[in-house]
């Protein structure tokens, strides 16, 4: 899908106030016209499959059920479990299309920017670096960062900043850079910066049709996700569809200038001891984001993508349901099985596995 550096439907010198609000069911006009409106039919929780199961000692004590769907390189759903047409809130793995959205405002990132603005990072130091340069070179501070102080998502890194004498910051959450790059095109174009997030914005208007039109469907509801940000739900099936419209947009488009930065800096997008940095660092051309609340979406090279949710949020089934699916999808590289190992300890012994039913 080709996109122009800026919605034309959006003038230069347009404010939050200027801009008409978004109808109830998502944004109007010509380019999102014969969108499907996902329809409310939620499963009961019960009713849906298991997608992991919980295993200590050779017995089954607990199990995660959930809902998966895989499209074909053509977009075509291939197979799906569970309920993949009630929407669901993808959470971070929206931030593509959030990043693509400030690309299409007129912002101009690119490599390592491009990727932390898509990121959940870590917060190690190269990520916490980069966010404050992004700030820096657009005279921004801190302080109007809209995200939520916070300590650094990997344990690891809260842990030494913590010895350093660190305290939750705004840089720090894991939702910086994007915040960062939001605020940096608002500044660009004239925008105003207190109200970035709401939705109304001009910003979030124009990732409100990104959105939509990367799915091919409406956005079912807008709620605020974690950082503070503008969250539109999706179904399952349109989530996939989103991730493979990335993969196989038009060359210097904003949907591909988006999954090639991801793809080419994975590091930026998640960390060091993160899966979805594994994944796309070591399997050329998948890209990957999770979401808080166990949502993973992933599209390869081919145009084959999937989505799935665990329904309990229980982001510890996450690493064996998505090596499942890639391994069902005839991925066999060393990094599957990396993800897919979730050991239950007994003591010091491994004496169980959180392991795929399907």
């Amino acid at each position: 899908m080709s996109a122009a550096p800026a919605d034309p439907s959006i003038p230069a010198s347009s404010s939050a106030s200027s801009v008409p609000p978004v109808p109830p069911g998502g944004a109007t006009g010509e380019a999102r016209q014969g969108l499907r409106a996902p329809q409310p039919v939620r499963t009961t929780p019960g009713n849906l499959p298991v997608l992991a199961e919980v295993v200590r000692s050779g017995f089954v004590e607990g199990h995660h059920r959930g809902s998966l769907v895989v499209l074909a390189a053509d977009g075509s759903v291939e197979w799906a479990l569970g309920d993949v047409e009630t929407p669901v809130f993808p959470r971070s793995s929206n931030k593509p299309m959030q990043a693509a959205g400030v690309l299409r405002a007129g912002l101009d990132l690119a490599g390592e920017r491009l990727a932390l603005a898509a990121a959940s990072h870590s917060g190690e130091t190269f990520h916490l670096d980069l966010v404050r340069k992004m700030l820096d070179e657009h005279g921004l501070s801190a302080g109007l960062l809209r995200c939520p102080p916070d300590l650094p998502l990997d344990p690891v890194e809260a842990e030494t900043y913590l010895a350093a004498g660190g305290a939750r910051d705004r840089v720090t959450m894991n939702c910086s850079g994007k915040h960062a790059a939001m605020l940096a095109v608002c500044v660009q174009r004239g925008w105003p910066l207190e109200s970035y997030l709401d939705p109304g914005h001009p910003l979030q208007r124009l990732i409100h049709t990104v959105v939509e039109e990367a799915a091919g469907e409406r956005v079912a509801a807008v709620g605020t996700d974690g950082c503070g940000a503008p969250l539109m739900a999706l179904t399952l099936t349109g989530l996939a569809r989103a991730f493979r419209s990335f993969v196989v947009a038009a060359p210097g488009s904003a949907e591909r200038r988006v999954a090639d930065a991801m793809r080419t800096h994975p590091e930026y997008v998640a960390g060091t001891r993160r899966p979805d940095t594994w994944l796309m660092r070591e399997v050329p051309g998948v890209l990957s984001k999770m979401g808080a609340e166990a949502v993973q979406a992933v599209a390869l090279p081919d145009g084959r993508a999937f989505a799935f949710k665990i329904d309990d949020g229980g982001v510890r089934a996450l690493g064996p349901v998505l090596a499942r699916t890639l391994t069902r999808l005839g991925l066999d590289a060393p990094v599957v099985s990396r993800i897919g190992h979730a050991p239950l300890m007994g003591g010091s012994t491994e004496v169980g596995e959180i392991r795929a039913t399907f």
